[in-house]
C-alpha cells in the first residue's frame, strides 16, 4: 500500500525504514503522516496536481479530486465558496467518474484555521492494521476539532528527531565508567560525560543516581540547581525533579527527567543511557489512549476546557497520564497551539512555532482535540453546554474553566491610534519589535510585562521611555531601593523614565501614532506604544451563567484539600489559573489570586482527578512558592529568603526582616527559593 502525489512531492519528513522482514510498515499497523498542499483538480477528476493517489494491492490507481472528497465530506462541514475552514473528512465516497476501491481505507484528518480558495493543507494518516471502520461521513466529527485518531508515536514538545528504529538494541545505549565511588560526597552532583551526552550524576544518602542534566523547561544546567531532601530544584524557574524517578514534582514545564541505570563494580561508577534518551533530555509520562474518538460524538464531550494557556494544558495532560480515556476537549481563543505566553515580553522577535509547548503530533498522538479561535459566549450549567460565538453547542459532562485574564487598555483620547499594543499574541510581539527597530517606543508601566519589553527594545529601538504611575518600578513588590536600583539600570541602557503621571493623549499623524502626552504637560515622540499597566479576569461570558463570580471578576474555587478540588460553586464545574482565587493556608484560608504561570501549571494538575472522578487527592499545595524573577538589560532581579541563598554575583537592594531583594547578572547561577510580599497577593 502506497500513499502519495503524481511525481512523489511529498511534504514533510521521511518515513522510517520497515521492520526487518516487512516490506512496509503498514504490514505492521504503523501510522504514518505528512503535511501536503493539494490544489482542486477539474471535474471530471483525472489525476493532475492536487490530486491523491490510491495504490492497492493490484497495483491499480484511483484518483480523488479536492471535490470528491468534499462530496463526500458533512454537510455541516461544507462551504459555499470553497472548502470548510475546519473539519475531520471520513474516506471520501467515489463518484462516477472514478472506481470504487477495493483496498482498505485511508483516514483522514485536519485541523484548517481558515479558509483558502486555491491552496489548503491536509493531514493524511494511515490507519493501524486492520482497522475496517471508516470514519463517520455523516457529519459526526466536531466541526473546529483539531482531530487525534488515536495513539500512534511519541512525540516529544521541540524536537525533531529521526524516527527510533522500531526494534532498538544493545547498540541503541550506551553504558561507561563515569568516575570513582569516591568522587562525590553525599548532597553533591556532578554533570558527568557519556559518549557525546551528559549525564547528571547525584549522590544522596550513600546512593547514586543518574539523571537528564539539562531542565526541559528552559534547558538550565541542573547541576547548578539545589539537592534537598531527594529532589533537585531548577536553577532558573524552580521546577522540582525526585532524583529517584526523575519525575517532575513542582512546576514550571511539562516534562520529566530520564532515569538511567546505575552499577557500582570495583569502587567504579556506570551509567548506562539509551543514545535517544541522552539527545532528548526529558521525558513525557505516559498517557491513556483516547477509547471515545469525537467521530461519535459530534456535540459532546467528557471533559470540556476552556482556555489553553497553563492550566489547561497540563489538566488535559495530567488527565491522560492519570488513565483517562474519555475525550478531551481544549478550546482556546488564539488562533495557535498552546505556546509558552511568558516569553512574548522576554523575546518579542520568537515565531509562534518557536514558542509552541507542544507540537501539534502529541495532540493528535494523544486524543486531545484542540479548537482554535473558538470563542465560548455562555455556559449553560443546568444542561451542561457551551455555547460558542458562531452558535455551535457542545456537551459536557466535566467542566473546567481557564479563561485566563485580559489586558487593561489606555481609556485616554486617542486610544483608538494605530501602533498602540499590549503583549498578548506572537503577533502582537513580532508587531511592536518590527514597528520599534530604529524608532522611539514608549511603554505604559512599569510592572513585569513593561520593564521586560523595555529591556527588550534597549537595543532595537532609538529611543525607550517608560511612563509608570509610581514613584519607582515595583515599589510595591520589591521595595524602593530596589526600584531606584532598576531605574538607574535601565537608565544607564538609555532608558528613559517618567514617573508619578499617566498618559493623557495619543497623538496621531495619518493615522499612526506619533506623540504621547502625559498629564505632567511632557510630550514625548513615540512611534510605537506597548501598554502593560495590568489585566482583568477574562470572565465576562459567565456573568449570566450562574457561576459564582467576585466583585472584581474572579471565580472563587472551594478549598484545594477538599474532595472535589478547585471546584466552582457549581458542582462539575471546575476553575484555575489567573482567573481564579483560592483559600491559601498560611494566609488562614484568606482567598488569593496568584497570576503566574508556575501557579497555574500547579492548579491544572491539582483537581484532575476530582473531574475524571478516579478518587485520590493530588499534590497540593505546590511544594514550592511561585519564583518571581524579571528579565533586565543582563540581570535578573527576584526574591530571595537571605543572601546565602543565592550563588554567583549578587547585589543585594533591599533588605527588611527575613526577605531580602537581589539583583544579579544572568551568567551568574542562581537558585531562588523565593518568597512573596504580601502586596503580591491580590487579595479581594
Amino acid at each position: 500500500m502506497e500513499l502519495g502525489f503524481p511525481g512523489d512531492q511529498w511534504q514533510g519528513p521521511a518515513p522510517p525504514p520497515a521492520p526487518p522482514g516487512h516490506s512496509s510498515h503498514w504490514e505492521e499497523g504503523w501510522r504514518l503522516s505528512c503535511l501536503v498542499s493539494w490544489t482542486p483538480a477539474p471535474l471530471p477528476c483525472l489525476p493532475g496536481p492536487g490530486s491523491l493517489v490510491y495504490r492497492g494491492a493490484g497495483n491499480e490507481k484511483q484518483w480523488l479530486s479536492l471535490e470528491e472528497v468534499l462530496e463526500a465530506a458533512p454537510t455541516s462541514l461544507r462551504a459555499s465558496e470553497g472548502p470548510a475552514p475546519w473539519g475531520t473528512l471520513g474516506l471520501p465516497r467515489p463518484t462516477t467518474s472514478a472506481p470504487a476501491p477495493t483496498h482498505r481505507p485511508l483516514a483522514m484528518g485536519g485541523c484548517f484555521s481558515k479558509p483558502k480558495p486555491v491552496e489548503l493543507k491536509i493531514e493524511v494518516v494511515l490507519p493501524e492494521k486492520d482497522r475496517k471502520e471508516e470514519l463517520s461521513a455523516s457529519g459526526k466529527g466536531s466541526p473546529r476539532a483539531y482531530q487525534g485518531n488515536g495513539t500512534a508515536r511519541h512525540f516529544h514538545a521541540e524536537e525533531r528527531l529521526p524516527a527510533p528504529h522500531p526494534y532498538p538494541g544493545a547498540q541503541d545505549f550506551m553504558e561507561a565508567a563515569v568516575c570513582h565511588v569516591k568522587d562525590l560526597e553525599n548532597g553533591q552532583m556532578r554533570e558527568v560525560e557519556l559518549g557525546w551526552g551528559k549525564v547528571l550524576l547525584v549522590k544522596d544518602n550513600g546512593e547514586f543516581h543518574a539523571l537528564g542534566h539539562k531542565c526541559p523547561h528552559y534547558g538550565a544546567p541542573l547541576v547548578k540547581g539545589v539537592l534537598s531532601r531527594g529532589r533537585v530544584r531548577c536553577p532558573w524557574h524552580g521546577a522540582c525533579f525526585n532524583i529517584s524517578t526523575g519525575d517532575l514534582e513542582d512546576f514550571p514545564g511539562l516534562d520529566s527527567l530520564h532515569k538511567f541505570q546505575v552499577k557500582i563494580e570495583k569502587e567504579k561508577v556506570y551509567v548506562r543511557a539509551s543514545k535517544q534518551a541522552l539527545q532528548l533530555q526529558r521525558r513525557t509520562k505516559v498517557m491513556a489512549t483516547c477509547i471515545s474518538p469525537s467521530a461519535g460524538h459530534s456535540g459532546s464531550t467528557n471533559v470540556l476546557i476552556v482556555g489553553a494557556g497553563a492550566a489547561g494544558l497540563v489538566c488535559a495532560e495530567t488527565l491522560r497520564q492519570e488513565g483517562f480515556s474519555d475525550r478531551i476537549v481544549l478550546c482556546t481563543l488564539d488562533r495557535h497551539l498552546p505556546y509558552d505566553r511568558p516569553k512574548l515580553s522576554k523575546s518579542l522577535d520568537t515565531q509562534p512555532e518557536q514558542l509552541a509547548l507542544r507540537p501539534k503530533e502529541f495532540f493528535r498522538a494523544h486524543g486531545i482535540e484542540v479548537l482554535t479561535e473558538a470563542q465560548v459566549v455562555t455556559v449553560d450549567v443546568r444542561n451542561k453546554k457551551a455555547v460558542f460565538k458562531d452558535g455551535f453547542k457542545l456537551e459536557y459532562s466535566k467542566l473546567l474553566l481557564a479563561p485566563g485574564s485580559s489586558p487593561k487598555t489606555l481609556s485616554c483620547k486617542g486610544k483608538e491610534v494605530e501602533n498602540v499594543f499590549t503583549i498578548r499574541t506572537p503577533e502582537d510581539a513580532n508587531r511592536v519589535v518590527r514597528l520599534a527597530r530604529g524608532r522611539n517606543a514608549v511603554v505604559v508601566g512599569a510592572g513585569f510585562l513593561g520593564m521586560e519589553v523595555a529591556a527588550y527594545l534597549t537595543e532595537k529601538a532609538h529611543s525607550v521611555s517608560v511612563v509608570e504611575l509610581e514613584e519607582t518600578p515595583f515599589r510595591r513588590l520589591l521595595g524602593e531601593r530596589v526600584g531606584r536600583a532598576l531605574m538607574k539600570m535601565f537608565e544607564n541602557n538609555r532608558v528613559k523614565f517618567y514617573m508619578q503621571t499617566e498618559v493623557l493623549e495619543l497623538r496621531a499623524q495619518e493615522g499612526k501614532l506619533k506623540e504621547v502626552v502625559l498629564k505632567s504637560s511632557k510630550v514625548v515622540r513615540a512611534d510605537v506604544c506597548v501598554v502593560g499597566i495590568g489585566a482583568v479576569p477574562a470572565t465576562g461570558f459567565l456573568r449570566q451563567s450562574g457561576i459564582g463570580l467576585d466583585s472584581r471578576g474572579f471565580i472563587p474555587v472551594n478549598k484545594a484539600l477538599s474532595p472535589q478540588m478547585m471546584q466552582t460553586n457549581i458542582p462539575g464545574v471546575f476553575a484555575a489559573g489567573d482567573a481564579v482565587t483560592f483559600p491559601l493556608a498560611w494566609r488562614n484560608n484568606r482567598k488569593v489570586n496568584i497570576p503566574h504561570w508556575q501557579m497555574a501549571h500547579a492548579q491544572g494538575t491539582a483537581s484532575p482527578k476530582a473531574r475524571s472522578e478516579s478518587g485520590g487527592c493530588p499534590r497540593w499545595p505546590p511544594p514550592a512558592t511561585p519564583q518571581l524573577l524579571v528579565l533586565g538589560p543582563g540581570h535578573w532581579v527576584g526574591h530571595s529568603r537571605l543572601c546565602g541563598d543565592l550563588t554567583g554575583q549578587t547585589h543585594p537592594c533591599d533588605q527588611g526582616g527575613s526577605e531580602s531583594a537581589h539583583w544579579t547578572p544572568c551568567s551568574a547561577s542562581l537558585s531562588f527559593p523565593s518568597v512573596l510580599r504580601e502586596t503580591l497577593l491580590h487579595n479581594p
